[in-house]
């Protein structure tokens, strides 16, 4: 809340009160107005002088209604209006009260009003101003009426009791409205700092990287933020809509957690994107109601984050196996390679030697490729031009490897896409997909590069597309597992290592099958403009 608007709403609450003390001025003149032209005045009202009682009372209910003009339009400036009213107040009572009898009257109450209302309405010194006027108004009424021998004796006790009554009205008044100006700040106060706080709550929430979607007790989405909504494909019209309409299978798992079916965390599938979501449910009590809190996350995301601690572990063993097996490993292969040179032995201790070479080999490039993950640097992702980093892919991988020019096609949706992460790592991870392809493609191309935008997420991918017979739905589940493998010299961690550093760059890989009969390994890369913190 600005300054401006403070002041504003200040001066908005200054001119009700106004408002309503001209309310109960308009009612006491209506009265007295109804009282006279009706013939019903009380004694002593009008007693002495009625034609100046009912002159002062016609003035006042006009200046009442003229008041009321005044007071819409806020001119003049809120003080003068105030003393004017309240000075008005004092002179036309002092006059109704000479009217009808002096203070025997009862008029003296309504200077209490007036007082009252000018201390209120106006606090600090202006208060004590009112009260010394209404005060000399009344010692100056019992000083005309000793003048006056035509009027009853008069009373300057009960004057200066009234004078003291209106001092004190006036005292008691200025600290009832500092009190109240006290309070107005506070609230005001209070007003700015919750304003703020629900501008901060607003903020963290839409910039929070997990997914916050709240539901009512009618599944109805009355809150979701900027992560949900990319993470489930909604658009800014979502809130408002059911559940179902955003996801069918988290409105399924929201209904069966309801009826105590459901674990109150559960995965399911991203629609479109391939990727996996971790929802969790829980009960969020406001005032008047219950509603359903529902945190998503990105189940990549959360591999990612449970890396950090894998490959701290495994730094610390791959440190202890590079001393305890790496050192002896050496030692093997070096008697193995003079043992072979010797030039006695038979062909069988030939063969012997050799498969030592071998199997010393394929050991230290498991202990090689164990100590590359240890060893990886923090991923420093750039922003890349899809389509020209795969050209130049491309153009290596076939050189390198004495391919024709057709033995490689790209497939772009686009021109200019752009991808986030890590250009070495990604080069390491689409290395080792194409050199897998090329092992078990039949025929020309050997393999498609695919790339695209997924229009639900926004994430750019890869497909790695080969023309060989396919990945055995049995080998599936665990291809991915670290020393899995099926051929004989390989080590098994040439996939695992691949996912590991897809995951490090908040990417996803994962495989599925063509209706060739070949394998298609897809990544799935991270947003270009939507970065997670990782802590």
């Amino acid at each position: 809340m600005s300054e401006s608007r403070a002041m504003r709403i200040v001066g908005e609450t200054n001119w009700r009160a106004l408002t309503y003390f001209n309310v109960y001025r308009c009612l006491v003149t209506f009265l007295f107005v109804s009282l006279y032209w009706i013939g019903q005045l009380p004694q002593p009202l009008g007693a002495y002088d009625e034609t100046l009682f009912a002159a002062a009372v016609h003035a006042w209910a006009l200046f009442s209604l003229i008041a009321m003009f005044f007071m819409r339009l806020q001119w003049p400036p809120y003080p003068a209006q105030v003393t004017a009213h309240v000075v008005t107040d004092i002179v036309v009572i002092t006059l109704l009260m000479y009217a009808s009898a002096g203070l025997s009257s009862g008029f003296g109450m309504l200077l209490v009003i007036a007082v009252a209302g000018g201390a209120l309405l106006s606090p600090g010194k202006i208060g004590i101003l009112f009260a010394a006027i209404a005060a000399i108004a009344v010692l100056g009424h019992e000083a005309y009426l000793q003048l006056n021998f035509a009027f009853p004796q008069h009373n300057y006790t009960h004057a200066g009791f009234l004078g003291i009554t209106f001092f004190l009205t006036a005292f008691i008044g200025n600290a009832l409205a500092a009190r109240v100006k006290e309070s107005e700040a506070l609230a005001r106060q209070q007003a700015v700092d919750l304003a703020n706080l629900a501008r901060l709550n607003e903020h963290i929430v839409q910039h929070m990287q997990s997914g916050i979607i709240v539901l009512d007790d009618g599944l109805q989405v009355t809150l979701l933020n900027g992560a949900a909504g990319t993470l489930l494909g909604a658009g800014a019209d979502a809130p408002g809509k059911p559940i179902g309409a955003l996801s069918a299978e988290l409105d399924r798992c929201v209904r069966s957690w309801l009826l105590g079916a459901e674990s109150r965390t559960v995965v399911i599938p991203a629609a479109g994107s391939g990727n996996e979501l971790q929802a969790s449910f829980t009960r969020l009590k406001t005032e008047h109601r219950v509603d359903i809190l529902v945190f998503v996350e990105d189940v990549a995301t959360l591999r990612q984050r449970a890396q950090q601690m894998k490959l701290a572990s495994l730094g610390r063993l791959t440190a202890s196996i590079a001393h305890e097996v790496r050192n002896p490993l050496g030692a093997i292969s070096h008697a193995g390679q003079l043992l072979s040179e010797s030039k006695s032995l038979s062909a069988e201790e030939q063969r012997l030697t050799t498969i030592i070479e071998e199997h010393s080999r394929r050991l230290n490039g498991i202990i090689e490729d164990i100590m590359s993950i240890s060893r990886r640097n923090r991923t420093q992702p750039e922003i890349l031009d899809l389509r020209d980093w795969l050209e130049e892919f491309r153009s290596e991988f076939v050189r390198r490897h004495r391919l024709d020019a057709a033995a490689i096609r790209l497939e772009c949706d686009g021109d200019h896409m752009e991808a986030r992460m890590d250009p070495d790592q990604l080069h390491q991870v689409l290395w080792n997909l194409c050199e897998n392809g090329i092992r078990y493609s039949r025929h020309v191309p050997l393999l498609r590069l695919r790339c695209g935008i997924r229009k639900e997420s926004g994430r750019p991918f890869i497909d790695v597309i080969d023309t060989g017979s396919g990945i055995d739905p049995g080998a599936r589940e665990q291809l991915f597992e670290p020393f899995y493998t099926t051929e004989t010299d390989g080590t098994g961690l040439g996939l695992y290592i691949a996912r590991e550093l897809c995951e490090a760059n908040q990417a996803t890989l994962h495989l599925s099958s063509t209706d060739g009969g070949g394998s298609c390994f897809t990544i799935t890369l991270a947003h270009p403009h939507r970065q997670q913190v990782m802590n």
